[in-house]
């Protein structure tokens, strides 16, 4: 449960970078922060595993690069979900899930993929 909820933390930091670097984005207030990362986790858990079968020609014949799209296009599912979090551009979507792919990749770097565990070891 920990673990679960230090990727959530991971996300809305990344979530709330992007609001800051990225134009087009806007999150309104903390809460709306937690819940869309909260709800960006519950859409690439059940909806991008459905969406990746759906799309797995189209993104076999464009040698992948259609994952983008995909990936994007998840942020954008939660952006339509939730009141508070504003996507200006298919371009903001597209930012945002590479910032908050890059936070949660160099917040695995540092604390490891067991998450909070190898944390509580030392």
């Amino acid at each position: 449960m920990r673990g679960f909820l230090l990727r959530v933390v991971i996300t809305a930091l990344g979530l709330w970078l992007a609001s800051a670097w990225v134009s087009g984005v806007r999150i309104h207030g903390p809460g709306t922060l937690i819940l869309a990362a909260l709800l960006l986790g519950v859409v690439n858990a059940v909806v991008r595993p459905i969406a990746f079968v759906l799309t797995l020609p189209l993104t076999l014949l464009t040698l992948g690069l259609f994952l983008l799209v995909l990936n994007a296009a998840m942020v954008a599912l939660v952006a339509a979900i939730l009141p508070g979090f504003h996507l200006g551009s298919f371009r903001a979507a597209l930012f945002t899930w590479i910032i908050v792919w890059l936070t949660g990749w160099v917040a695995s770097a540092l604390i490891g993929h067991q998450g909070i565990e190898r944390l509580e070891r030392r």
